[in-house]
């Protein structure tokens, strides 16, 4: 009697009449898809990492290779170069592959800071496209690329001086410094690539192991990575998103959480390219010409730049 009494006082206590069923169902609800996301471990994308190295070596780094290759007069100055056309398939099946990777992370990820940043890369993209086509043209008129802009023959000669302006988009000025198209282009990408990364943990040991089809990857996936930061000049940008991915695995690992097979593949791939990088800069530490276009404290000197100095300068 008693009890029954403190029922129908307390309706809502033991899941009685008073129990508000769409709050209950809503929270076991939520809770369930939070379990789901801790509990689900993606396999590892071998289709989705594959082709994003392919079209990055191909796209990208053979863009310059391209121009180099065919004939001028296939693709004259006054019309767009075959390295144009590069980067115009680069600026579409990137961010599509980028999407496509995000469709498969096991966690939710903020899709409002997904889409701002996939605008974003597209339009950064688009303007370090105009930068390497201007460039491109430069090269074909004399521009010598291990030398700064400011000591350029062709910027010196260049009339008016306000044209020098096309080399903001893409050109660093200072040397070492990061043109409008190029933060464009990468900030979004690597942050893209940590919201990624930042999903890529399993609560299982066992499940934290890389298949031998992903180390295969890591080498040119790294080495593209290694193109990307010294060409790109923006090793600060890419150091910041390998510590802060270190850091995170670090915190997830306090709380028995593990890289899975995709998170692996990403974080070797980075490791690999840091290691790159400081070899590459050991090796051209006491280069005179390159150090002058390089004064700053981060010295880090562009492929391109050693290729104009030291490859087709002694043919």
């Amino acid at each position: 009697m008693e009890a029954a009494a403190r029922r129908r006082q307390h309706p809502g206590a033991a899941g009685g009449p008073g129990t508000q069923p769409g709050a209950s169902s809503l929270q076991a609800r939520h809770g369930s898809v939070k379990a789901d996301e801790a509990a689900r471990t993606a396999p590892f994308h071998l289709d989705l990492w594959f082709y994003f190295t392919l079209q990055n070596w191909v796209l990208d780094f053979g863009r310059p290779i391209a121009m180099l290759v065919f004939p001028l007069e296939w693709f004259p100055l006054n019309k767009p170069s075959v390295g144009d056309y590069f980067h115009m398939a680069y600026n579409i099946i990137t961010p599509f592959l980028l999407l496509k990777l995000i469709e498969r992370s096991p966690r939710t990820l903020p899709r409002s800071m997904i889409y701002i940043s996939i605008i974003t890369f597209i339009m950064g993209a688009s303007i370090h496209l105009v930068g390497d086509s201007v460039n491109h043209r430069l090269l074909f008129s004399g521009y010598q690329h291990h030398l700064s802009v400011r000591e350029n023959p062709i910027i010196k000669n260049l009339k008016p001086e306000t044209l020098a302006l096309l080399q903001t988009w893409k050109v660093r000025t200072p040397p070492g410094s990061v043109g409008s198209g190029s933060l464009g282009r990468y900030v979004p990408f690597f942050l893209i690539l940590f919201m990624y990364f930042s999903g890529c943990f399993t609560p299982t040991k066992a499940e934290s192991s890389v298949p031998g089809t992903a180390l295969l990857l890591v080498v040119p996936s790294g080495l593209y990575y290694w193109y990307l930061v010294t060409e790109g000049q923006i090793f600060i940008l890419f150091i910041f998103t390998f510590f802060a991915m270190l850091a995170l695995v670090l915190h997830r690992k306090r709380k028995r959480l593990f890289l899975d097979s995709n998170g692996l593949f990403l974080f070797y791939s980075f490791a690999l390219t840091l290691l790159l990088v400081a070899l590459w800069v050991a090796w051209l530490w006491n280069d005179p010409v390159l150090r002058k276009k390089y004064p700053g404290v981060i010295y880090v000197p562009e492929p391109w730049a050693f290729y104009t100095l030291h490859v087709s300068s002694q043919h």
